[in-house]
């Protein structure tokens, strides 16, 4: 990770030829489930990535996904479904711009499910070329693999948070949006690397934004919207054709589309469109790149506590600039340091670009009147909803950096 642990990603990979994962079945309940056929259905899974940064590769190995109707199940209770898949190595760096490697489909009682499970393979204790790390990643320019710790992620599973409904003789098909940029924190300067994903579950849809920025650019930036329900999209253009892809996006006729990087000139496009019916939104065309004018950018760092000074090591932390029109823009995320809650993130000092969009035609940018150098730092953690200190930075100087501590409360 760079040292503003910002969310640029150095390189962005295309898809290596990933075969799909031959996935056995093992069903271990579910609750109310039958013989009759109408109360059965099926779960079909794959996998998707969001940029991961400073890497070039990003390796897990997945060898169960457990799925349970209730959001408060522990992984000893009754009630899971599980779906065994035989140990591969998913280089997640290969699975942007929605690109997908297919996990299984799991026959499941019909009913709701609230809450999946991630099992990942354990890191073999000498590794060798025919027996490779399970869960690693390689630094920026490196070829050396580093061992990704990951508690918890063999006995009980990563818990994922799940809303989805499965109909008797009908297939759900869900995607787990996997964002390896997110999930990947570093300990200090103890040379370690945490594994802790931050894996969305959304529904397989029909639909994507599809726009270009400048080939030279591509492994600079990453692009990104919030769907309806406020999950934050993201994924890197194509690295040689500046392509970018936002799939399996909800159907809405508002969405804004952003475009940012470390030292660049952030760049929305508002009022974008995604229906079933028209499946393709397509923003620009290679020979007319989103453009990204160079700026100056400054430090914001702090730390993550709550009311009573103790460091919330699992927190988040997100830039939002706001438009003149009220739109909110994500402009950089990271985690925090899992050993004192520190985070760091570089931002721009210049006001957004914004465009409207226009279905078959130019998009045309203009300067926002939005304050130059404003910004919401925004902190969030498991079991805290309320920032108590007010969120909002002005960053004026090229370089300087900005303490800005957060305080959460339940």
């Amino acid at each position: 990770m760079r040292n503003a642990r910002a969310i640029w990603p150095a390189k962005a990979l295309g898809w290596s030829g990933m075969g799909l994962i031959a996935a056995g079945l093992a069903a271990c309940g579910g609750g109310g489930g039958g013989d009759n056929a109408s109360q059965q259905g099926s779960l079909k899974l794959a996998m998707t990535d969001a940029p991961a940064c400073g890497y070039d590769h990003v390796y897990v190995t997945v060898t169960k996904i457990r799925v349970h109707q209730s959001a408060s199940a522990d992984s000893g209770d009754a009630g899971w479904s599980e779906l065994l898949i035989p140990p591969r190595r998913i280089d997640l760096f290969g699975l942007t711009n929605g690109v997908l490697q297919e996990l299984g489909t799991l026959p499941l009682p019909a009913g709701n499910y609230q809450q999946i499970r991630l099992v990942l393979a354990d890191n073999p204790s000498k590794p060798t070329p025919a027996n490779p790390l399970a869960n690693a990643l390689v630094p920026l320019g490196s070829t050396n693999e580093i061992a990704l710790t990951t508690p918890s992620g063999q006995q009980s599973g990563f818990k994922l948070k799940a809303n989805f409904n499965v109909t008797g003789g009908q297939v759900a098909d869900m995607v787990l949006d996997f964002d390896a940029c997110k999930s990947i924190v570093k300990a200090g300067n103890s040379g370690n690397y945490n594994l802790k994903p931050v894996v969305a579950v959304i529904k397989r849809l029909t639909t994507e934004i599809v726009g270009y920025v400048d080939p030279a650019l591509a492994s600079s930036v990453v692009v990104s919207t919030r769907d309806p329900d406020n999950n934050l999209r993201a994924t890197v253009p194509n690295a040689t054709t500046g392509k970018f892809v936002l799939a399996y996006l909800p159907e809405h006729t508002n969405y804004t589309v952003v475009v940012a990087g470390q030292n660049l000139t952030t760049a929305a496009v508002t009022g974008v469109p995604v229906s079933i019916a028209a499946g393709t939104t397509t923003l620009n065309t290679p020979t007319t790149p989103i453009p990204m004018l160079a700026s100056a950018s400054a430090i914001v760092s702090g730390t993550v506590t709550n009311a009573s000074n103790t460091p919330l090591t699992d927190a988040a932390v997100n830039a939002q600039q706001v438009l003149s029109a009220g739109q909110k823009l994500d402009v950089a995320w990271t985690l925090v340091d899992p050993t004192n809650a520190s985070y760091s993130l570089a931002l721009p000092l210049v006001a957004p670009n914004k465009a409207p969009y226009v279905a078959n035609g130019p998009l045309m940018f203009t300067a926002d009147t939005a304050v130059a150098g404003q910004y919401n730092i925004l902190g969030s953690a498991t079991g805290y909803t309320i920032q108590n200190t007010a969120p909002a930075v002005t960053l004026t100087t090229p370089n300087s950096v900005t303490t800005k501590k957060l305080e959460l409360a339940p």
